[in-house]
């Protein structure tokens, strides 16, 4: 009791010396409280619907942040990665009766495998020639699925998978949790010092060479852990709809990922999981004006992309926050001197 009375103390002075400096970090903290606390106050099936299907996507969009915003491997094609783990899930599930928590993260190898499949031809490829062949991937895929109706069921796709859980509750906190861990994975990921060097690649891959650093290695590594945490997003949308089918392939699909990320604010994880969280539920809860619906998105994006270029949550993080110029230490807005330095804030 002791012991546990201690870590909990602890614990405490952390989140009071750590999170509530900064109004980003209380942010963090409201969301995921919020996140985990919806059921208790609803248990509609289409509230929770809706937050299932944005937690699945706001993973899909973080891992294209990995990829692209950190990396600047600039992938249009991000849609492989989630298809063919939707398709892998659902083949082990039906065929080999395995069950989802065994053929989700099976799919997410199919995943890793799909990063391999794209990541080791494209190495040499930068801009929009990278662009454009990771955009034929998905195509080409797609094509191969409606070339075989019996082993990919064709258009209609795969359907009658196992459930994800026994009930609509089950599946917001596996999906939602998922989503946490993961992000929460990939931010520490970025923050290392793996992240330095994804970084340096992505500003100058010469140089990065020039210092001794294998860029060949980083880059293919930073496509198999995309496609393994988007592979994750696309088994659990798989199990959630119980159906594997050419929708998860769509160019369509690659570009809302990117628009959420570009939305929400590249470069950050948290940027996109926000992108996804604010635009996914606005456009759901629109449905009952069709004819604004497409307007109001648009609208959002363009507003963002004018007044906004590095999206909307760096933006406000800007605003109410400064970035010391000494240790680089994030403080309140309001200060005049930094928190850990001490140093004067301009």
């Amino acid at each position: 009791m002791y012991w546990l009375m201690a870590n909990l103390r602890q614990a405490g002075i952390i989140v009071r010396n750590e999170v509530f400096v900064l109004p980003s970090r209380i942010a963090v903290l409201v969301f995921v409280v919020a996140l985990l606390a919806l059921p208790i106050f609803t248990q509609d099936p289409y509230v929770l619907r809706i937050i299932i299907l944005t937690s699945v996507f706001a993973l899909l969009a973080a891992s294209w942040d990995f990829l692209s915003g950190f990396t600047g491997q600039m992938n249009f094609g991000h849609a492989l990665f989630f298809g063919v783990a939707a398709y892998t899930a659902a083949k082990l599930n039906l065929d080999l009766s395995i069950p989802p928590w065994g053929s989700i993260p099976l799919g997410a190898v199919g995943g890793v495998l799909a990063g391999l499949v794209v990541g080791i031809p494209c190495l040499r490829l930068r801009g929009a020639y990278l662009a454009l062949t990771t955009l034929a991937f998905p195509i080409i895929l797609m094509g191969v699925v409606f070339a075989l109706p019996d082993f990919t069921g064709g258009e209609l796709g795969i359907s009658g998978l196992s459930r994800l859980s026994g009930s609509r509750v089950g599946d917001y906190y596996i999906t939602g949790g998922c989503m946490l861990v993961f992000c929460f994975l990939m931010w520490k990921i970025t923050d290392s010092k793996t992240g330095i060097i994804l970084h340096a690649i992505r500003e100058d891959e010469v140089a990065c060479r020039s210092a001794g650093i294998n860029t060949t290695r980083y880059k293919l590594m930073a496509f198999c852990i995309s496609g393994f945490f988007a592979g994750i997003s696309g088994g659990l949308y798989a199990h959630i709809m119980r159906l594997a089918g050419p929708s998860t392939l769509e160019v369509n699909t690659s570009f809302l990922v990117i628009i959420w990320s570009v939305f929400g604010g590249m470069v950050s994880i948290y940027g996109p999981v926000a992108g996804v969280f604010i635009l996914f539920p606005m456009l759901e809860f629109l449905r009952f004006i069709p004819q604004a619906r497409m307007l109001v998105f648009a609208f959002l994006v363009l507003l963002t992309l004018l007044y906004m270029p590095e999206g909307l949550i760096p933006w406000i993080r800007d605003k109410i926050e400064k970035v010391c110029p000494r240790c680089k230490a994030r403080n309140l807005g309001t200060r005049s001197n930094c928190r850990v330095c001490n140093a004067v804030l301009d």
